[in-house]
């Protein structure tokens, strides 16, 4: 029996996509009721196996595009486990842009699991990464027992939550100067990337789209779920702010009857995001707004007279983080809180060099991180400093797991403190 592990050749791409779940309608998802979906039924939908002419675009597609990079399986020839990466670039802490290596669209078909053949090809991909000068790595976790093995640990999180309309009143507020329009999809293609450029720049967490993320918005009605609408925000210069997709699904039933749900919504500034929530929980002939894939403190919450009616009712982590290049990926970004930590990583297997004593000195324009002969102040995982990364997890909780050992007596306050980001990190859209 003969294996590679290796991209697959262009010829080879029907066979790649027929390795991965979703191509054969198969499950590729934990089906539950997801924090990114917004209707009431579980997500994933049921999907049906994709036919030859579609095999055929989307390996003429895939070929073409530069940023993504396929990793097959190969068994005396037959293609038996597929995945990719995809080259991204994030906003790290401080506002700064990171590259980072997004793990998608992976499977090993049934008759050979358990081989370790998704071991091999993630090793492949972070080695490819590290090639690129990616050093991170990042990925949705369709089961969540699967990538921790690989490093990777939560990072982002996402909820959706529901609000009665009659319970939907907003503080008192000054004046807006702008207005609100309804667009089209032409109109909103135009618009989202400008938006969501500006919101990028000042969200942790957040991606920057490859091209064509706007390209399949549509007037067209989807189904009982009817179409997308889209709502927009110009300040008092006429200049768009703020953009919101929204439907409103008909329902059999009447418990979800009414029901206007948000699909998502973007704004630059505090003014256009209160004007488009404004009219979207009073929007007439509705009892109850719905939004998913939404951040963990959302502001509009303090926005409400009563902050209890927005009631949670899912959440689940979005995006796990993996360091590949430790030293790179803490210069990479910046520090609200000035200092110096020793930290000893021992248990990377797929990437030895991260192992070993680092001197991270850290600051808000300039930070080092060196190998270094000192005394540690702590021990940490992989998976715990990539889980930190971002600054939204708490190293206290990370430590009283076992995921850090401190070795002085505030070590654990000042990784804490170096790490740590005010807002939630984000990112709006998966991939």
């Amino acid at each position: 029996m003969v294996t590679e592990v290796r991209p697959p050749r262009d010829d080879e791409m029907a066979a790649y996509y027929r390795a991965l779940p979703f191509a054969n309608g198969l499950p590729n998802w934990e089906p539950e009721d997801a924090a990114w979906h917004g209707g009431p039924e579980p997500w994933p939908p049921q999907r049906t196996p994709a036919s030859e002419e579609q095999l055929k675009n989307w390996a003429a597609t895939d070929i073409k595009d530069e940023a993504f990079h396929p990793i097959a399986t190969f068994v005396d020839g037959r293609c038996v486990g597929a995945s990719a990466a995809i080259s991204f670039e994030v906003t790290v802490p401080g506002g700064r842009t990171g590259r980072m290596a997004g793990v998608t669209a992976t499977g090993v078909i049934a008759t050979h699991r358990r081989r370790g053949y998704l071991r091999q090809m993630m090793q492949a991909m972070f080695e490819a990464a590290l090639e690129r000068g990616e050093p991170l790595a990042m990925l949705s976790a369709s089961e969540g027992s699967i990538y921790g093995r690989f490093g990777f640990s939560p990072a982002t999180y996402r909820t959706r939550w529901e609000l009665a309309r009659h319970e939907a009143t907003l503080l008192s507020a000054e004046a807006d100067l702008g207005s609100l329009e309804l667009v089209d999809a032409a109109q909103a293609k135009k618009v989202w990337p400008r938006v969501h450029a500006e919101v990028r720049a000042h969200r942790v967490g957040e991606l920057k789209p490859l091209p064509g993320r706007w390209d399949g918005l549509s007037d067209a009605a989807d189904g009982t779920n009817g179409p997308l609408r889209y709502l927009t925000h110009r300040d008092q210069h006429g200049n768009v702010d703020g953009i919101a997709n929204f439907r409103l699904p008909w329902s059999p039933t009447t418990d979800h009857a009414g029901m206007l749900v948000v699909e998502a919504l973007e704004a630059a500034n505090p003014v256009a995001y209160r004007a488009l929530w404004g009219l979207l929980i009073d929007f007439d002939l509705t009892k109850a707004v719905v939004a998913a894939g939404r951040p963990l403190d959302e502001p509009l919450r303090w926005m409400l007279t009563n902050p209890r009616a927005m009631r949670i009712t899912r959440q689940t982590d979005n995006l796990w983080a993996r360091l590949l290049d430790v030293p790179r990926a803490l210069m990479q970004r910046s520090y609200q809180t000035s200092g110096e930590l020793r930290f000893t990583i021992s248990d990377d297997q797929m990437c030895p060099a991260n192992n070993g004593t680092w001197h991270l000195t850290a600051g808000k324009s300039l930070s080092t991180c060196v190998p270094t002969d000192e005394t540690a102040d702590l021990t940490i995982t992989i998976s715990a400093l990539s889980s930190l990364y971002f600054g939204g997890m708490s190293a206290r909780h990370l430590a009283y797991a076992g995921h850090i050992t401190s070795h002085t007596d505030d070590a654990i306050g000042q990784l804490a403190r170096m790490l740590w980001t005010d807002c939630e990190p984000h990112n709006s859209f998966g991939f």
